[in-house]
């Protein structure tokens, strides 16, 4: 059997991964070293010459990363010890491995798209925490934050929605907690729209009622499978007498506005007693400009609780509830800023792997964690999911993106040329979007 297709890379003139690696990380760097810039007075209260000689550092090295990505330099190691420093190393050198001795070095253009995007994020990282003492200066803090605050009407919507639910939640029959279970779904979908890093750092707030939108939408889900989701969940309902514990485990994307509309599907869940109890996993490092950090989920939920608005004050007091007893869980770990696709991943992070095995179901939310599932590569439109994972399976899983990358598998026969040739940008617009399910049927 032939093996999995070439990756998708800075080599195809014209290709998102070209466009991104030519224009979007050039201007998410010149953003990150404005932010520094901007901050140089804080790091100068805070720190004194040291702050300011620290803030000079991380910009000069990140001046440094800018040039050696747009003059297509080759790839260089890791040199401050961290977490995973040797992991990535090794790394580098198996995609040197991969090149014919004439190529020379991994180099920007030449390399998989998915390993550039993520070294490019974990330089950024490198380049503070060689620059103490601001190295635990998140340099997308501020926009993540903007995203929360220019969203808030949405926000403060959907919570409302949620609590005037919650008020009727013990009467629903089965089929108006369907109904319910997928509209809370097609929001959690459709607030994965909210992406810094595809607009290079600029604002992606959600400004309208999510909610009424919905009817509107649905034509644009190429991939529902969202019927597999509701007969797993209320069959572990269904069988709970048996097994006490229903645990659904949710791995997230975007902070802000995406993370609320997935903390509210995560509150219906367990309020709906479809799961008993939710594991929610977010990266180690700022990531992908708006990816979600420990610091993040805490600060929303704090945020939503100290909301002037009762309905949605209580949100935050149940979220903040739900993870004091345990019922809501976060964990982060090294390798999902890594630069391993998901198959990889019981050879280099058995204990991840062993841990999402202990889930009913596993929510991956977003298009970086659709790229590592199907290996970010060429794939064509009709090859199933199951392939496309490449032996990934630690439990029954369904990814919920939209869609910002030329990858899309899964399709029924015709489906994607019919929307090359309607729509050329499908792929990368976010306007589409998948529920895309692999597991027992």
């Amino acid at each position: 059997m032939a093996g999995p297709p070439p990756a998708l890379s800075g080599q195809d003139v014209g290709s998102f991964a070209y466009l991104t690696i030519k224009d979007r990380i050039p201007q998410i760097l010149t953003k990150a070293i404005d932010t520094l810039h901007r901050h140089k007075s804080e790091f100068f209260e805070k720190h004194g010459e040291k702050g300011m000689e620290a803030e000079k550092k991380a910009i000069s090295l990140l001046s440094k990363l800018r040039n050696e990505s747009q003059t297509d330099k080759p790839i260089t190691p890791f040199v401050e010890k961290f977490a995973d420093t040797d992991i990535w190393n090794q790394y580098l050198e198996y995609q040197q491995s991969l090149l014919n001795e004439t190529d020379g070095k991994p180099r920007w253009f030449y390399s998989p798209w998915l390993f550039v995007e993520c070294y490019m994020y974990r330089r950024i990282h490198e380049a503070l925490i060689q620059s103490p003492p601001i190295d635990d200066f998140d340099v997308f803090k501020e926009s993540k934050e903007q995203n929360f605050f220019e969203s808030l009407d949405s926000i403060t919507a959907l919570c409302i929605h949620l609590q005037e639910m919650m008020t009727t939640i013990e009467d629903l029959d089965e089929n108006q907690l369907k109904i319910e279970l997928f509209k809370l779904l097609q929001i959690s979908l459709w607030g994965n729209k909210c992406d810094l890093s595809l607009s290079g750092g600029e604002t992606s707030s959600q400004r309208t009622n999510i909610i009424n939108s919905l009817e509107d939408l649905k034509p644009f889900i190429l991939v529902n499978d969202m019927e597999h989701l509701w007969s797993l969940l209320s069959n572990c309902k269904k069988t709970k007498e048996k097994v006490s514990v229903t645990r659904v485990d949710i791995v997230l994307d975007n902070s802000g506005f995406e993370l609320v509309t997935d903390l509210i599907l995560a509150d219906f869940l367990l309020s709906s007693k479809l799961a008993t109890e939710i594991h929610f996993y977010g990266k180690m490092i700022p990531w992908f400009v708006s990816d979600t950090t420990v610091h993040d989920f805490n600060w929303v939920i704090e945020q939503v609780k100290h909301s002037d608005h009762t309905w949605v004050s209580k949100c935050g007091v149940d979220w903040e509830n739900y993870v004091k007893m345990g019922k809501w869980a976060y964990h982060d770990h090294i390798f999902w800023t890594g630069p391993h696709e998901f198959c990889a991943m019981s050879r280099v992070a058995p204990d991840l792997y062993a841990e999402l095995q202990k889930a009913h179901l596993i929510l991956f939310k977003g298009d970086l964690n659709y790229r590592k599932l199907t290996g970010d590569r060429k794939w064509e439109f009709t090859v199933p999911f199951h392939q496309a994972l490449n032996g990934f399976h630690p439990a029954p899983l369904c990814s919920i993106r939209t869609l910002k990358a030329e990858i899309q598998v899964g399709l029924q026969p015709g489906q994607g040329e019919q929307l090359t040739a309607s729509e050329p940008n499908w792929l990368t617009t976010g306007k589409y979007g998948i529920f895309q399910f692999d597991g027992p049927l």
